[in-house]
């Protein structure tokens, strides 16, 4: 009997690792490579590391910036990266400040809001609005000249072949100029602010292909796409040193200086025009190879070259992509399979790139500006949550750097409103800055995101270190969550607010209260933050239970959840059906409550779906619906809230996630989607059964591995 149970268990040890290796990675992530074969300015590709990213056009480089400039557009952008301009008024913050006493309690808390009068106050709000932004480091193309010595356009380009490797992040770019052929190989450094380049081709030793530096200028505008040249005495830029295989470029603006690194294949590196440098390559070679770094100091750097940044993104993608969870739906019958699984593996990719540093990313990452390169607060949870459901719970665990940076200001932020704790600060530099904003300044629902994301990691190893390292900010941020609770005493409740925009951003501040989404997070954050508190040993607080055992209810009318308590005509007046049906979130994003009637929660979802304008919403709201309708039980409408026909639910070719023709790409929705898949396949703590978000009718085929569960 026990060679028997021994022969049994070695069987079952030998099948575990089999079944987890069942999902060959490198098949599916390579079949959703992106391949254009024209100039498309929404199907630009990107190389980058998670803190610096690089996007490029047909050539594989920046050479047409100006013709991309508004889709997605061509930047060069950096964690490091901002800039200021100078306060030549000398504005103080303290002039984008205004009292408000919402619940008439003596309260007179100061928020930083776009105050429009007096002159030096709007005056104030503008400049801290735009200052800092983060910077488009510069243009690194190829400039082409005609057999007439006229530079090419792009239009000029013929044969256009372009592909990404996505296992390798490397990409292949073919095209022809008057018949010559060139190719070109883009890859990014994983550990440095810098990319290599191969070039192919006739052009080089015939003096008609060269590499160009260009810097332009902030816009100080909502969105910076890399190509503004304007303003070009306000900032300067200058060889430092060249020599016939490297060179150094020095870039100072209003308030930083930055350097950029060449090293080349034998040639010489000139200024070619105002802020535009040229690298041109000996005439004796047929092919170059080079790379650029971008650096906040003068590098010191060892010499590379293309080959060491191939080996590195070859090297860091495998790791990456062997790495956490993977899942495979080939041999599904459902015809939106493949597209699923497209936007899943397109959006591994481009968070990796675009949102792998230590900080909240901004919403388009590290392409283009969006809020002035701001990182949104209450976004990061769709930006960082997918990181440990997919086990990857480092890349989070960097994230959240930011909030040890940024803690001393969001105490301040907190104590300046009169309440304990720390407020973090919803629209901020990375240093945690605060931008003024008439919105910004009075969402509460980023409050709890920092418990969430901590919550997952501690769930990921169950390490008492996770509890250490992150309890002062979790118990800082519960306290201020208790304080910010207003008791009224003709009820015996707390309630949220008035003085709260929810998530849902359409509802004044001055009027809203108890809005039915952060009502139920704020129930479960302070839960998880007492369950912490017994985790460490130590006694549970009677402030949080208090306002636990005390938080108002989930408003609920004729049979389904109101949007905020305050407003009664929730399905029924228009304006209050635009935006995020964040009502939605209550369960999905949240865990189920007690608080919270399922009943209700399927009559609201119904409401929601019929009634709700979808034409004005963003791309996270589709997962955060899926989320909502898996933990119903609703795995077929789960799956159409993903691929609803809605113009804000668009995923480029490049996978990138498409609002409009201002916001081109939108990385919330990338991360939503990664999320909603995990939660659809892993389940949650409550689920029952394999893949609880997927249909059980035979048209999903899948494997999946790695995954962890929601709460």
């Amino acid at each position: 009997m026990k060679k028997i149970a021994i022969y049994l268990s070695l069987f079952c040890v030998g099948f575990s690792s089999l079944n987890a290796q069942k999902i060959d990675r490198k098949k599916v992530v390579q079949r959703h490579n992106v391949v254009n074969t024209k100039a498309d300015t929404l199907s630009t590709l990107t190389v980058g590391n998670g803190k610096f990213a690089y996007t490029v056009d047909i050539t594989g480089m920046q050479s047409f910036p100006e013709y991309y400039k508004n889709g997605v557009s061509l930047g060069t952008q950096s964690e490091w990266g901002w800039n200021s301009f100078p306060n030549k008024e000398s504005y103080k913050f303290e002039e984008t400040l205004r009292a408000y006493d919402f619940n008439n309690d003596g309260r007179k808390a100061l928020y930083s809001v776009q105050i429009k009068e007096p002159e030096r106050n709007k005056g104030a709000v503008d400049y801290f609005r735009v200052n800092q932004h983060r910077l488009q480091l510069g243009n690194i193309g190829i400039e082409l000249l005609k057999k007439d010595g006229q530079k090419a356009k792009i239009s000029d380009l013929t044969n256009i072949n372009q592909k990404i490797d996505l296992w390798t992040g490397i990409i292949t770019s073919e095209f022809s100029l008057e018949g010559t052929p060139v190719k070109v190989w883009t890859a990014s450094f994983q550990n440095s602010d810098k990319i290599g380049v191969k070039i192919e081709s006739d052009l080089i030793s015939k003096n008609r292909l060269k590499v160009f530096a260009r810097y332009p200028s902030p816009t100080g505008q909502f969105l910076d796409d890399a190509a503004f040249y304007g303003n070009e005495n306000d900032h300067t830029t200058k060889i430092v040193s060249s020599q016939s295989t490297q060179g150094l470029i020095q870039h100072k603006l209003q308030s930083t200086d930055y350097y950029t690194q060449l090293n080349f294949t034998e040639g010489k590196l000139r200024e070619a025009g105002k802020h535009y440098f040229v690298y041109e390559p000996s005439s004796k070679n047929k092919k170059l190879e080079l790379s650029v770094e971008f650096s906040a100091k003068n590098p010191k750097s060892n010499r590379t070259l293309f080959v060491d940044a191939e080996k590195e993104s070859a090297a860091g993608w495998e790791s990456f992509w062997k790495s956490g969870a993977a899942v495979d739906f080939e041999g599904s019958t459902d015809p939106r399979a493949n597209e699923l699984e497209r936007r899943v593996v397109l959006s591994e990719y481009l968070t990796k790139v675009q949102c792998g540093g230590s900080n909240p990313p901004q919403e388009t990452g590290l392409t283009f500006n969006s809020w002035y390169g701001k990182p949104h607060t209450e976004m990061h949870w769709w930006h960082g949550v997918h990181y440990a459901l997919w086990g990857r719970p480092e890349i989070l665990e960097k994230q959240l750097d930011y909030y040890f940076r940024s803690f001393d200001k969001a105490k301040k932020l907190a104590e300046r409103q009169g309440y304990k704790g720390v407020r973090w600060i919803k629209m901020s530099d990375n240093e945690g800055n605060e931008s003024p904003s008439s919105v910004a300044a009075f969402l509460i629902w980023e409050q709890p995101h920092i418990i969430y994301m901590t919550e997952l990691l501690y769930r990921n190893s169950n390490d008492k270190k996770v509890l250490e390292k992150y309890k002062d900010l979790i118990f800082a941020t519960a306290d201020f969550m208790a304080d910010f609770a207003t008791y009224d005493k003709e009820k015996n409740r707390y309630n949220l607010g008035k003085g709260v925009i929810p998530a849902q951003e359409v509802f004044p501040a001055k009027d809203t209260y108890n809005p039915t989404y952060e009502v139920a997070y704020w129930d479960w954050a302070l839960k998880v933050a007492q369950q912490w508190k017994e985790r460490l040993g130590q006694p549970r607080d009677k402030k949080w239970d208090d306002v636990i055992n005390k938080l108002a209810p989930l408003p609920v009318q004729d049979g389904v959840y109101l949007s905020t308590e305050s407003a009664k005509d929730s399905f029924t007046f228009p304006k209050w059906m635009t935006d995020h049906p964040a009502v939605l979130g209550a369960l999905g994003m949240v865990p189920e409550s007690p608080k919270l009637n399922k009943k209700i929660m399927k009559n609201t979802l119904d409401i929601v779906w019929e009634r709700w304008n979808w034409e004005h919403t963003w791309g996270w709201d589709f997962p955060m619906t899926a989320m909502n309708a898996a933990r119903l039980g609703l795995p077929n409408k789960a799956l159409d809230a993903l691929f609803m026909n809605i113009q804000t639910n668009t995923y480029l070719k490049n996978g990138h996630n498409f609002q409009d023709k201002r916001l081109r790409i939108y990385l919330p929705g990338n991360g939503g989607v990664l999320t909603t898949v995990a939660m659809m396949l892993e389940g949650w703590d409550n689920s029952t059964g394999e893949f609880p978000g997927f249909p059980k009718d035979g048209s999903w085929k899948i494997k999946a591995e790695g995954f962890k569960k929601m709460p």
